[in-house]
C-alpha cells in the first residue's frame, strides 16, 4: 500500500523542478521565435538602407552615368565647351564656303565646295542632336581657330588671279586646313563621347568624323589628278611671256 501511494504522488502531481523546467523551455523557445522576427526585420532594414530595392535606381550605360550629361565633371564641362566651339565653327562655315564656290575656277572644285555646303547644314543639325543628348541647350561659342583659317582662305582668294588655277590650288589649301581643324575636334569629341558613356552621341559625331575625311581625301584628289599640274604649267606661261618681254625690250633698246 505504500509503494502505490508514493507511485501516485509521483505520477499524478508534477514537482517543483518539473514546472521550472517547462518555464525554462518555453522561455528558450519564445526568445527563439523573437530572435528569428528580429532578424527578418533587420534584415529588410538592411536592405532598405542599402539600395537593396531596385526601383527607380538608373542602369548603367544610360545618359546618367556618374551624372553625365547633366555638366558635373569637368570633363564634362570640357565637351559642352569643345560642342559649342565646332558649333559656331559650322554656322560659320555655311557663309564662307559659298564665297569659295563663287571664287573656284573649275567645274570640279565648285562642285566638291557645293557638296559640302550641304553636308555642312546635316553637320550642324547633329550637333543640336548631341546638345539635346547632353540636356544643353544649342549655343555656338566663337572660334578663333576657324575664323583665322576662314580669313586665310580669304587673303588666298584675293590675292590670285581670278579664274587661274593657281586660285584653286590656293582654296583647296584653305578648305583643307578647315577639314583639316574638323577632324582633329570631331576626332576628340568622339573619344569623349565614348569616355562618358554616350555612345549614341559618339555615333552621331563619328559619322561627321568620317565626312570630314571623306571631304579632305577628295580635295587631294582633285588637287593631284588635275589642278596642281595645270598651275604649274600656268607658271611656266607666266614665266616665259615674261622673258619674251624682257627680249623685246632689249632688242628696242639695242636699235636704238
Amino acid at each position: 500500500m505504500a509503494n502505490t501511494k508514493t507511485a501516485g504522488s509521483k505520477t499524478g502531481k508534477p514537482s517543483a523542478a518539473s514546472e521550472t523546467a517547462k518555464s525554462s523551455n518555453s522561455t528558450k523557445q519564445g526568445a527563439t521565435n523573437g530572435s528569428k522576427n528580429d532578424g527578418t526585420k533587420s534584415g529588410a532594414a538592411y536592405a532598405s538602407k542599402n539600395g537593396g530595392s531596385k526601383t527607380g535606381t538608373p542602369k548603367s550605360g544610360t545618359a546618367s552615368r556618374s551624372g553625365q550629361g547633366q555638366g558635373n565633371t569637368q570633363l564634362e564641362k570640357y565637351f559642352h565647351d569643345a560642342l559649342k566651339d565646332i558649333y559656331w565653327a559650322e554656322k560659320h562655315l555655311t557663309k564662307a564656303l559659298p564665297k569659295m564656290h563663287k571664287a573656284a575656277t573649275t567645274d570640279e572644285l565648285k562642285s566638291a565646295i557645293q557638296d559640302h555646303i550641304a553636308q555642312t547644314q546635316e553637320h550642324i543639325s547633329r550637333v543640336e542632336q548631341v546638345f539635346e543628348m547632353i540636356g544643353k541647350k544649342a549655343q555656338a561659342k566663337k572660334c578663333e581657330a576657324m575664323e583665322g583659317l576662314v580669313k586665310e582662305g580669304e587673303s588666298i582668294m584675293e590675292e590670285t588671279e581670278d579664274g587661274s588655277m593657281t586660285r584653286d590650288v590656293g582654296i583647296i589649301m584653305a578648305a583643307q586646313k578647315v577639314e583639316h581643324y574638323e577632324i582633329a575636334t570631331y576626332g576628340g569629341l568622339v573619344t569623349l563621347a565614348k569616355t562618358m558613356g554616350l555612345e549614341e552621341a559618339a555615333s552621331i559625331l563619328n559619322q561627321t568624323l568620317e565626312e570630314e575625311k571623306q571631304t579632305d581625301a577628295g580635295l587631294s584628289e582633285i588637287a593631284e589628278n588635275n589642278i596642281n599640274w595645270e598651275a604649274e604649267q600656268e607658271g611656266k606661261e607666266d614665266t616665259d611671256d615674261s622673258d619674251s618681254s624682257e627680249e623685246e625690250v632689249e632688242d628696242e633698246d639695242e636699235e636704238a
